[in-house]
């Protein structure tokens, strides 16, 4: 099985596909399919952990409401009721499966879409999500035009965009500039390294071509079709990505999208934006003030919502959207906020309100690249054991020497992993030693057992995006750990607008349901 990223459907089965729990956002009748739904997804994970010989401590985000003084809703109790279902599953697989581990082998978070409301809808920036947000893809299919055998009419040719192909492998989470650099540098030693490829390329500096003629170049050469192929593809796909870019005027978008997160943008920059690029896309407006009301809810409220969308030109669907995401992230209390009637205090600079905190030590190497999910953070201080206990508690307490003994030893020493400790393809170097490929990537990686440190497993309920994924990547090399994400859905941020359409206002309470 491939850990590195696995789906749960809404019937609960294991899959490679991007179907969404639609009874997580859907009505009251949905919601109470989805007590069902959540045992089924319960015992469909702990089928997993029993496959792999791994009994995990099992932390979960706690109901936020939970209190006497306001309604808990079926929504923020869904990490509990589905912690709950995974542990009672657990602890009858302990006295029932010959060899299952009686004491914690890895780590188990699980959370909901709740966490974070800014990382499905703002523009992330590597290869793998531009890919999947500006391009028309179905699925990780990609279908573009490609010169005729015989050299008549274009054909239309379908790829795959997945673990199988070298290059989409290594560059999948680098920022798209950076994939574009590299690809460029790839053509150029394919041509430098290979004879015939010099011959055609004539007298000429192949640091004076573009990487568009490299790529028309070495479509004229047939016997190097198979290593052609696999760059002219991405060359494509980065150079649509780029066109894109550039039309739309994403760069500017992007960097007020952060500026927000990081709050260092103010509502008259967003005012500003508005009024002045009235040729955005609706989407991207949409997203714009998505990310605005996730960090300032209470720009929102009434008469000051409606004027937002007036000056946006967003229609009362758009809004309903808007109003949902702030839903889900739980109604912003208003009353907290006020100090009293005199609460006001003259001379005093406003502290800028921010979504994000800049993390020190991280190097930013191309622009826009500094928004991270908040899965980051919780990974992090998981794996140093700070996460904390009151916001993140413990199912189980773990053995006293699970955290002072991280390490798991090799297979030899651990009986009761079924899964060697390698490390994964997309964690090892991207080292090439060829003019063209990224075959290095697996061809030359090691398959040794590894002394890794105990897994960590992070489920989203409500959907992953392709940040979050990337960031698990991140830290596996970052933390010597391998991070494997689950959730019900791997979803773009079309599918996730589309997804907070359908939800409703209708909820349950703590007493429609059984814990």
């Amino acid at each position: 099985m491939n850990l590195e990223f696995f789906a749960i459907d809404s019937q609960g089965f294991i899959t490679n596909n991007e179907r969404a729990i639609e009874e997580l956002f859907g009505d009251e009748e949905n919601n109470r399919k989805s007590v069902a739904c959540l045992n089924v997804m319960a015992t469909r994970i702990a089928t997993v952990f029993a496959s792999l010989r791994e009994f995990p401590s099992v932390r979960f985000r706690a109901a936020k409401s939970l209190d006497a003084t306001t309604m808990t809703t079926f929504r923020d109790l869904i990490p509990t009721k589905l912690a709950a279902g995974v542990w009672d599953c657990l602890t009858k697989y302990k006295k029932t499966i010959p060899n299952f581990p009686l004491t914690e082998t890895c780590e188990l978070l699980i959370i909901d879409r709740s966490i974070d409301q800014i990382a499905p809808v703002i523009h992330e920036w590597t290869y793998d999500a531009m890919c999947h947000d500006l391009l028309n893809l179905e699925g990780n299919k990609y279908v573009h035009e490609v010169p005729g055998k015989t050299g008549g009419l274009p054909e239309r040719k379908e790829v795959l965009l997945e673990d199988h192909d070298p290059v989409w492998l290594e560059l999948r989470h680098a920022h798209i500039a950076d994939a574009s650099e590299r690809l460029h540098e790839k053509m150029t030693s394919f041509i430098s390294k290979n004879k015939a490829a010099q011959i055609q390329h004539g007298s000429r500096n192949s640091a004076e071509m573009s990487t568009r003629d490299l790529q028309k170049m070495v479509q004229a050469l047939p016997q190097y079709s198979e290593q052609m192929d696999k760059l002219s593809l991405h060359v494509e796909l980065a150079g649509n990505i780029n066109r894109i870019i550039r039309e739309s005027g994403l760069r500017e978008l992007g960097q007020l999208e952060q500026d927000i997160v990081f709050g260092d943008a103010t509502m008259k920059d967003v005012i500003k934006f508005l009024t002045m690029k009235e040729d955005t896309t609706r989407e991207n407006k949409l997203r714009l003030l998505m990310i605005l009301a996730a960090v300032y809810p209470e720009k929102f409220e009434g008469e000051k919502g409606l004027n937002l969308m007036k000056v946006a030109r967003l229609t009362n669907e758009d809004m309903n959207v808007v109003n949902n995401l702030r839903m889900l992230g739980g109604q912003p209390n208003t009353k907290k906020r006020l100090t009293g009637a005199f609460g006001l205090k003259f001379g005093i600079p406003k502290k800028k309100r921010a979504a994000r905190k800049e993390r020190p030590g991280e190097e930013e190497k191309w622009q826009l690249s500094r928004f991270y999910p908040i899965i980051e953070e919780l990974i992090e201080k998981l794996a140093r054991n700070q996460l904390s206990k009151e916001d993140y508690p413990c199912l189980n307490d773990p053995s006293p020497t699970f955290h002072s003994s991280p390490f798991v030893g090799t297979v030899n020493q651990n009986p009761h992993s079924m899964r060697s400790r390698r490390t994964p393809t997309w964690a090892r170097p991207r080292g090439s030693d060829d003019g063209y490929s990224s075959d290095s990537v697996l061809r030359h990686a090691s398959s040794d057992f590894k002394k890794r440190e105990r897994r960590i497993f992070v489920f989203i309920v409500g959907g992953a995006t392709r940040s979050e994924l990337r960031v698990c990547h991140k830290l596996t090399r970052k933390l010597n750990r391998e991070i494997i994400l689950g959730s019900s859905s791997l979803d773009d941020p079309a599918q996730f607008i589309t997804k907070l359409q359908m939800l409703t206002t209708h909820e349950l309470t703590l007493d429609d349901i059984q814990i």
